[in-house]
């Protein structure tokens, strides 16, 4: 068997050489041509069209995949595929963005005429400036590197790392110039977890109506009690005769009212209860809501209009249920 601390090695050889490969990209990141890339897509009408061959393909996509999920509308076409008929999604207001680490994949190459006809300017990704592709872009961006993690030098290791952090660069920099923020992010990912933490608000989670659990400050223990158990929220909010929220009632107050030995029959809630207690605006992200009880250790929250009257409850439970846990 292959020596543990030989395979370590070999593995810190990679990571070592694909660094270097990453310092070697600032060059090119700083250059004019980064510049004009960005300044091409930001101006176009249309969509980014990203074609690769290879793992140059595999890498489009995941590019094509950031550039549509940050602002900028952008397709993968695979360039095999777009000479049997996938080439009619191109419009005349699109950017085509041909990714070739040599710059001589033929199956762009054979593209190209239709490309230059149609009058769409290319973006070309490759570590050849001397290269065809490169020859045929209005715009170069370079990702030569140093050397191939892999020692053979025939593996795209290296390389396809330097392309995807290109990509990345591209993605980031258009987003940032376009103002786009977490509400513009959320858009384009409502499923999962992170759309709902993005998209959900404490309006959507809350339970309000006859759902919410309240009760009158005068009352007896035994009665909010009564309220806490049909409602099922494990609380309920206190108000006044103005139905202003005053405070709030536990199970954890409850306890605490059992320890005490005080008679639940004879007294008031509004001697037990919570004064002062933690409230949000239904307005607000339910994500928000969660760090406020993370922060004050709490489980549930009240909700609560500009007047301070209570519009809806929520507990952690409500959290787990809706995803943002």
């Amino acid at each position: 068997m292959v020596d543990a601390d030989q395979l370590r090695q070999w593995g810190r050889k990679v990571i070592d050489t694909e660094r270097n490969a990453l310092d070697n990209l600032y060059q090119y990141v700083d250059s004019s041509e980064f510049a004009k890339a960005c300044q091409l897509i930001l101006a176009c009408t249309g969509k980014v069209i990203v074609m690769g061959m290879g793992k140059s393909g595999h890498i489009g996509n995941k590019i094509s995949a950031t550039l549509a999920s940050t602002g900028t509308p952008a397709f993968f076409v695979h360039p095999g595929e777009a000479s049997h008929g996938d080439l009619g999604v191109l419009s005349e207001n699109d950017i085509v963005l041909a990714i070739s680490n040599s710059g001589e994949a033929s199956e762009i190459l054979t593209l190209m005429p239709v490309i230059k006809r149609m009058g769409l300017p290319v973006i070309a990704v490759t570590g050849k400036p001397e290269s065809n592709m490169a020859k045929h872009s209005v715009v170069h961006l370079c990702i030569e590197v140093p050397e191939e993690a892999c020692p053979l030098g025939l593996a795209p290791t290296s390389s396809t790392t330097a392309t995807l952090v290109m990509g990345d660069a591209l993605a980031v920099a258009l987003l940032q110039a376009r103002g786009f923020t977490k509400d513009d992010f959320a858009l384009s990912h409502p499923g999962g977890s992170l759309g709902r933490k993005l998209l959900l608000k404490v309006s959507d989670v809350m339970h309000k109506g006859d759902d919410l659990p309240l009760v009158a400050e005068d009352i007896c223990i035994t009665e909010a009690l009564y309220e806490i158990s049909k409602k099922g929220l494990g609380m309920t909010g206190v108000v006044n005769s103005q139905g202003m929220l005053v405070g709030i009632f536990t199970d954890g107050d409850l306890r605490r009212v059992i320890d005490a030995e005080i008679n639940l029959r004879k007294t008031s809630i509004s001697e037990v209860m919570t004064h002062g207690c933690v409230t949000v605006s239904e307005g607000i992200l339910a994500a928000q809501a969660l760090k406020v009880m993370d922060e004050k250790e709490i489980n549930g929250l009240i909700v609560t209009d500009e007047q301070q009257k209570p519009i809806g409850a929520l507990n952690m439970l409500d959290m787990v249920k809706a995803g943002v846990i």
